[in-house]
């Protein structure tokens, strides 16, 4: 896209689908048991089973195994290991363009590189049966001592390669010398554990080959780096390689990339000529799946005494899987947010001996604003001064670092309405100034960003003779609404009612589209969407002996010039077709694009006990257009919540001796439940950004996690006077200050 978008049907809104909370096309299926799961998916012959089996040390190399006994359990087909495992590509590489398509190979050698990395394969006649002899197989481990410790490590650390905004340093100005110089300062560093993902579907494949192809049902966000990561692990074409996945159940960053269940089913049905279907259990996925990496973040804000910042610095470090090369971008969003003319940020990282870490929800930005804001919430302590004033103070005309506008940018307004509707004017500035029995009780606030992205994407729309719109895409749905909102799309484009639209997303055989990742599913597809269905609508005029650019299409029909024809007579029994296509281009060069909100959180904190109860919240958002509001509502009530999550309970622990995640299933690794979750609010403001796509929208999906825990965090020091730098801020925390603000 290298102009700002035009005037186009989607502004007319004829129909009045745009923006509409409509009901989700797929939630009928879904809650009647009908849109099926990769595990539930029947296609092919009867499949067999399999299981794998993780390694229990977390470095060094498998001096024996013995699957004699497992070969010889009831109902077993096939045990592979490393010693009869089809031949792979390597690992990598590591500056592949598309991380996510990079060869994976599993049970290649006998190197063991983190705990719970697959030692062998068993298939079996059922799930159980290849369980039970998965526990058969006996494996001899000579240890290597290994590193799992981020702060342990920051000695370590090195730069990360990365460029344009994932470039792991910038500087503007004087940095060092404007913060000396400052007259009130902030010098603090925040911690962040390691965060897991806790989809509602695990990760589960089903491969089966036919005529030399590999057809994979499998829980996957991105299906051409599916395609692309089986193909180049087997070393066959990717044509080769079909991946279908319909229906997920959550994603979050977990299912960008795919794992040993995929590539270890794909292999088995290859030797087997049989379908093989494998699924992890929840305790296997914290480790043989991604997950966040912890960080540690060193925040330097330098202010004038009427709050004007004049030095800005973040820096981050995070660990990498020693044979990676992911860093969490912490400090990116620092870049942008507030005005300040000398900066610095860094990123680090260590490579330590844990499973891969990757992006999980919002990635950069959840974590990052958990510092960042809390550090803006010291300063303005520190100054005396209202913590919505603060960030109004240091609202940036341009860009601060790349000097170039922004496509929009209402986070004033955001904060501004947030305030007004929590009644923020009610707040004690002086920490427990508010009481409630025994509960001290407190409000906090912060700023929400998140990046907005455009990525390549096509699609092909088709008429039938009876006026039924089909489109087809690759792209997925994660739960997030995606068959919905292009249904309303399209159905607004040909002026149809939405139950004429057929909407089949899901398969690499469909036109290649971004995916579902970095909330740009919905603009990037979506888009592509808009094309074909623009393209669709010059040709059906034509046809009708009308001119494209007067053309009104409603009622399931085009008119103009007092002229009416019914789209199906002119599709006719042939039907018409059309492609459609978005590039990203110079918008996304000449704009900084980010969609921006406010949270506001009441938090109560026990004066005995140290408990913490989030009472409300309050989210203002700006996004764009918003498609459907229902859905998107949705979608930012969900990261708040996660936001809850990252602030108070989540943390996956590892353990310091064996470099393992202790706490590895949903007892003990806790998410928010519903006692946890109080009344919470979302709003969107109105706004249409013509910079960032035709259908003038942004990402959503992770603008609700960002900022969010840092308001309850902020509102905890509101209520009891502790500030908790080393998240979670669990009871024992808030216990050890307690008597010194008292």
């Amino acid at each position: 896209m290298n102009q700002p978008a035009p005037a186009n049907p989607i502004d007319q809104n004829l129909t009045g689908l745009i923006g509409k909370p409509i009901d989700r096309i797929d939630g009928r299926l879904k809650v009647t048991g009908q849109a099926p799961y990769a595990y539930e998916v029947q296609d092919g012959a009867r499949p067999a089973y399999g299981y794998l089996l993780e390694a229990s040390i977390a470095k060094g190399r498998i001096a024996s195994i013995d699957a004699g006994a497992a070969e010889r359990a009831p109902g077993v087909i096939l045990v592979m290991t490393h010693r009869n495992a089809p031949k792979q590509a390597p690992f990598g590489p590591l500056d592949a363009p598309d991380r996510f398509a990079r060869s994976k190979p599993q049970l290649a050698d006998n190197l063991i590189q983190y705990y719970g990395e697959p030692v062998a394969f068993v298939v079996a006649e059922t799930f159980e049966q290849a369980r039970a002899a998965s526990r058969l197989i006996s494996v001899a481990y000579a240890v290597e001592k290994g590193e799992y410790e981020l702060k342990a490590g920051l000695a370590k650390a090195v730069t990360p390669k990365g460029e344009g905004d994932r470039s792991p340093d910038t500087d503007v100005g004087n940095f060092d010398q404007a913060f000396a110089d400052a007259p009130v300062k902030v010098d603090v560093t925040y911690t962040t554990p390691v965060h897991i993902h806790a989809q509602m579907e695990p990760h589960a494949s089903l491969a089966y080959w036919k005529d030399g192809r590999v057809h994979i049902h499998c829980s996957s966000q991105l299906l051409e780096s599916a395609q692309k990561c089986v193909a180049n692990t087997l070393q066959i074409p990717a044509s080769k390689v079909r991946i279908v996945s319909r229906y997920i159940g959550g994603g979050f960053g977990g299912k960008l990339p795919i794992y040993g269940d995929t590539l270890l089913a794909a292999m088995a049905s290859r030797q087997l000529n049989r379908p093989v279907k494998t699924a992890l259990t929840r305790q296997q996925m914290f480790h043989v799946t991604t997950h966040r990496s912890g960080t540690v973040q060193h925040l330097q804000l330098g202010a004038t005494r009427d709050g004007v910042l004049t030095a800005v610095g973040h820096e981050s470090w995070s660990h990498s899987a020693r044979f990676d090369n992911f860093f969490e971008s912490a400090a990116s969003q620092t870049r942008s947010l507030y005005a300040g003319a000398n900066r610095k940020t860094r990123h680090r990282s260590v490579a330590l001996d844990l499973p891969v870490a990757d992006s999980t929800r919002a990635p950069g930005e959840a974590v990052g604003m958990l510092a960042v804001e809390c550090a803006m919430d010291e300063l303005a302590y520190k100054l005396g001064m209202d913590p919505v004033e603060l960030r109004i103070r240091n609202e940036p005309a341009l860009h601060p670092e790349k000097n170039i506008p922004y496509s929009t940018r209402h986070l004033v307004a955001c904060m501004q309405e947030g305030a007004r509707r929590f009644g923020w004017s009610k707040r004690q500035a002086t920490p427990g100034g508010m009481r409630d029995g025994r509960w001290l009780v407190g409000m906090g606030m912060a700023a929400a960003i998140r990046g907005n992205l455009l990525r390549p994407s096509k699609c092909h729309v088709r008429l039938d003779g009876s006026g039924m719109l089909t489109a087809k895409m690759s792209m997925t749905d994660i739960g997030t609404g995606s068959y919905t909102v292009f249904s309303q799309i399209a159905a607004e484009m040909l002026g149809l009612p939405i139950e004429r639209v057929i909407m089949q997303l899901g398969d690499s055989d469909f036109p290649e589209t971004a995916g579902s990742g970095g909330s740009f599913g919905a603009a990037s597809a979506g888009s592509a969407l808009f094309d074909a269905c623009t393209n669709l609508r010059a040709k059906l005029a034509r046809a009708a002996g009308l001119d494209p650019a007067q053309a009104v299409f409603s009622n399931g029909q085009v008119s103009a010039g007092g002229k009416s024809i019914s789209l199906a007579s002119i599709a006719g029994a042939l039907g018409m077709e059309a492609e459609g296509e978005i590039k990203p281009g110079e918008m996304e060069k000449k704009f900084s694009q980010q969609a921006y909100g406010a949270h506001f959180a009441e938090v109560a904190v026990d004066m005995d006990s140290g408990e913490i109860r989030v009472r409300r919240m309050l989210g203002v958002f700006a996004a764009g257009r918003i498609l459907n509001m229902k859905t998107a509502t949705s979608q930012v009530l969900g990261g708040m919540i996660w936001g809850i999550g990252n602030a108070l309970t989540e943390e996956a622990v590892i353990d310091p001796r064996f470099g393992f995640f202790v706490n590895h299933d949903l007892a003990e690794y806790h998410v928010p439940v519903h006692a946890d979750v109080p009344a919470i609010e979302a709003v969107f403001l109105p706004e249409v950004d013509d910079k960032t796509n035709p259908l003038k929208i942004k990402g959503v999906g992770e603008l609700g996690i960002s900022g969010a825990g840092a308001a309850v965090a902020n509102a905890v020091f509101n209520a009891c006077g502790v500030r908790i730098r080393d998240y979670p801020l669990t009871l024992d925390k808030v216990l050890a200050g307690l008597p010194i603000a008292a």
